[in-house]
């Protein structure tokens, strides 16, 4: 992370943390955590193809499936993510 650039905004209901990655790191975030304290900590997940894929498989085959119930599942694809919706393609 990258301090300077990173921000910190609270209102009265709601508050933002932006946070910037130092020059040297690629990719996507996959996840981030949060809490009132190191203890408490509650993962949640960015959205991103993988993440949606992986959400999916687990609602649609809670329990170890077979390899026919995997492959008569529906292609899922994120198109595009904005602040305001995501776009998903199933086929």
């Amino acid at each position: 992370l990258v301090s300077p650039e990173s921000s910190v905004s609270v209102s009265a209901h709601n508050a933002v943390v932006g946070l910037a990655k130092a020059p040297g790191s690629t990719g996507l975030w996959e996840k981030f955590s949060f809490g009132l304290d190191a203890s408490a900590l509650q993962e949640r997940l960015f959205v991103t193809e993988e993440n949606v894929d992986g959400f999916l498989d687990a609602a649609f085959c809670p329990s170890p499936c077979s390899q026919s119930a995997l492959e008569s599942q529906p292609l899922i694809e994120v198109l595009d993510v904005t602040e305001d919706r995501i776009q998903i393609r199933v086929e």
